[in-house]
């Protein structure tokens, strides 16, 4: 029996909580609105989420995203290979910092 009031006394406190944090008001109000569409979205969980303004990637978004940062990767590889060669013929032009100093 005790253990019942000690779980019963938890579900109490997290029901408050959430009370307090005005999670039950933004569930209830969103669950009424969708209780009151006359034509039930086919997704009833996107319906929620958009009523609650929860900002996700959606799918397309995400793939084109995929897609830039693929293109971006493979251009900043380019950029760095070039950085490279650029570097290695510069030397041929020039000394290192490092012997240009000695040398004065």
């Amino acid at each position: 029996m005790a253990h019942y009031r000690a779980s019963e006394s938890k579900r109490e406190q997290f029901r408050r909580y959430l009370e307090k944090a005005g999670v039950l008001d933004s569930l209830t109000n969103v669950l009424v609105a969708l209780y009151e569409e006359t034509e039930k979205p086919n997704n009833a969980l996107d319906f929620i989420k958009h009523h609650l303004g929860v900002s996700g990637v959606e799918a397309e978004d995400a793939e084109s995203l995929r897609e830039e940062l693929n293109t971006l990767q493979q251009k900043h590889q380019q950029l760095m290979e070039e950085n490279q060669e650029l570097k290695s013929r510069l030397l041929q032009y020039e000394p290192p910092q490092d012997e240009a100093a000695a040398v004065e």
